[in-house]
């Protein structure tokens, strides 16, 4: 009987190890690794619909850096909420002169939340909005998976610069997104990862 319930007493401690083991992996993973992301709005449509659940790499950029056409995850400027640009009176929230561009400068600091866009531009680029498309460089970009725009000020906006170490995001829905164009670029610190997959629903799973 001894033996017996030594060996029962040794199961559940084995199990109890492996389930603590098990928690512990889950963790690590979704905090270094591998992270689910619920998509909260329409911005990203057609590409990503309300309520899709994405996976974002958290490694990926912490040793390469973001390219053209990457959808991120990352958090905005501080203010983005209320379309604040770290340049008084420009963007799209001012119905002044500066308005006719984008932000072209973030606030100082990081927000909190976490917002899911797509770089259309990197450090250093010359970046304006054409019938919601982007020029950069003075090259107009095939943007295939972007929905309209729109006739709304924010589709055709004059030519920006990016500055050292930030970049451009916008939403594939160009007449609805919050994006870059109220509240300026991303300092590469900002960003959380890349999302490269999706997993629900069903009929959406694949790669991006």
């Amino acid at each position: 009987m001894r033996a017996r319930a030594k060996s029962t007493s040794s199961s559940l401690l084995e199990l109890v190890f492996i389930i603590a083991i098990a928690v512990g992996l889950a963790i690590a993973i979704q905090a270094f690794v591998v992270k689910p992301y619920r998509i909260p709005s329409g911005s990203m449509e057609p590409t990503l619909t309300i309520g899709e659940r994405v996976l974002v790499d958290r490694i990926g950029n912490r040793f390469g850096s973001p390219s053209i056409g990457d959808i991120l995850v990352f958090h905005p400027p501080h203010g983005a909420d209320t379309s604040e640009c770290g340049v008084p009176g420009q963007g799209q929230f001012y119905s002044g002169p500066q308005s006719l561009y984008p932000c072209s400068q973030p606030t100082p600091t990081r927000s909190t939340q976490n917002f899911i866009k797509r770089v259309v531009g990197l450090p250093g680029d010359r970046i304006a909005i054409r019938n919601g498309h982007v020029v950069r460089n003075g090259v107009l970009q095939k943007e295939p998976f972007t929905a309209p725009c729109g006739t709304g000020t924010d589709c055709n906006l004059k030519q920006i610069t990016i500055p050292k170490g930030e970049y451009f995001m916008m939403g594939d829905n160009r007449g609805d997104s919050d994006d870059s164009r109220y509240w300026g670029p991303i300092k590469r610190s900002w960003i959380i990862g890349g999302a490269f997959a999706s997993y629900w629903p069903p009929k959406h799973v694949g790669l991006l």
